[in-house]
């Protein structure tokens, strides 16, 4: 997933279609010059609905599409024939997409299953005929409802990636290196900050065929929460994440103050995120000896951690299997 393609967040207008008018015909016929009502009712406009759809992984075919419009509905007809309804609208979306009004900022639809639909904008409701309008003091009513106006207006369309383990940790904490020792997925890796500027997703085999996915999510700084380097731009994708993997560098100067500096970014952003299961590694371990180690025991005492190394393999399989663990745990044995 290269950074030029993908995209996460679109803004875009959506109008849906009007619904269609009921006919206020009269039924004429060479031996019938006084006919009742016989007008139709008039069609749905169309919807514009979201779909679910697990092939793709970024909101790039919309950033570029700034207006959608769905058709009107058709106006009834004589002989008591409906409009046709209108076509809806039908926009996939990658896994995870949110949709929120722009004005107000609030949630209208989350898709999170291959194949689920969500209506963010509904089509108006066709006008009924004056067939309807018939009683017995008004015989020929000459009147029809009007259909229903379109709905328009802007939505946010946000992308969470939808990942069971998603990577914490402030920039060059080794995430980048770490995926893609572990999954096939090839990262951009470099030795300087914010070298990943967009989440990378991998697929970690595990034992007997099983696997799980991983997240990188780009580097966090203090002051995240508050906008702050890449900001609250990326903290989003953590909340669909299960677990979430804190990396602090063994060389760190102070890997307690790191984490905790970390865990309260999180919880400035959202404080439901830490009631998520959380795991911390100490990465980049070949680079302190027994000694040193001994003493990050001590300053982390009261933590559960474990030292990985992604360039010895140090402690892989270990966090492997702790995952594995933490995703098939549930909230009441942990």
């Amino acid at each position: 997933m290269s950074g030029t393609n993908f995209v996460d967040y679109v803004k875009i207008f959506c109008r849906s279609g009007k619904g269609g008018a009921g006919s206020a015909h009269l039924h004429r016929a060479k031996y019938i010059p006084k006919g009742g009502p016989d007008g139709g009712d008039g069609g749905r406009g169309g919807h514009i609905i979201l779909k679910g759809n697990k092939q793709l992984w970024t909101l790039l075919h919309l950033k570029y599409t700034k207006h959608l419009l769905a058709d009107d509905g058709q106006n009834g007809a004589e002989n008591q024939r409906s409009g046709a309804e209108a076509k809806d609208m039908i926009i996939e979306v990658p896994l995870g997409t949110v949709a929120r009004d722009a004005e107000t900022g609030v949630i209208e639809a989350e898709i999170t299953h291959d194949g689920e639909t969500a209506i963010i904008q509904k089509g108006g409701r066709g006008g009924q005929g004056n067939q309807h309008y018939k009683s017995s003091t008004n015989q020929t009513p000459r009147y029809a409802q009007p259909g229903e106006p379109a709905v328009e207006g802007w939505k946010i369309l946000e992308l969470k990636i939808l990942a069971d383990v998603g990577l914490v940790g402030f920039p060059n904490a080794g995430k980048s290196t770490l995926l893609s020792k572990v999954s096939a997925a090839k990262p951009e890796i470099a030795d300087y900050p914010f070298t990943t500027l967009t989440p990378n997703l991998g697929i970690v085999a595990y034992r007997e065929n099983k696997s799980f996915v991983m997240a990188d999510i780009p580097g966090i700084i203090e002051g995240a929460h508050d906008g702050k380097g890449l900001g609250l731009r990326f903290l989003r994708h953590i909340e669909r994440n299960s677990v979430l993997l804190f990396l602090v560098p063994a060389d760190s100067k102070d890997i307690k103050k790191e984490y905790q500096i970390l865990v309260n970014e999180l919880k400035q952003f959202n404080p439901e995120l830490l009631h998520k299961t959380r795991i911390l590694a100490v990465s980049k371990s070949d680079l302190v000896d027994d000694e040193l180690k001994a003493g990050i025991k001590k300053e982390l005492k009261g933590i559960s951690f474990v030292f990985i190394s992604s360039h010895t393999q140090e402690g892989i399989i270990k966090l492997k299997d702790l995952i594995w663990k933490k995703l098939n745990t549930t909230e009441t044995e942990q």
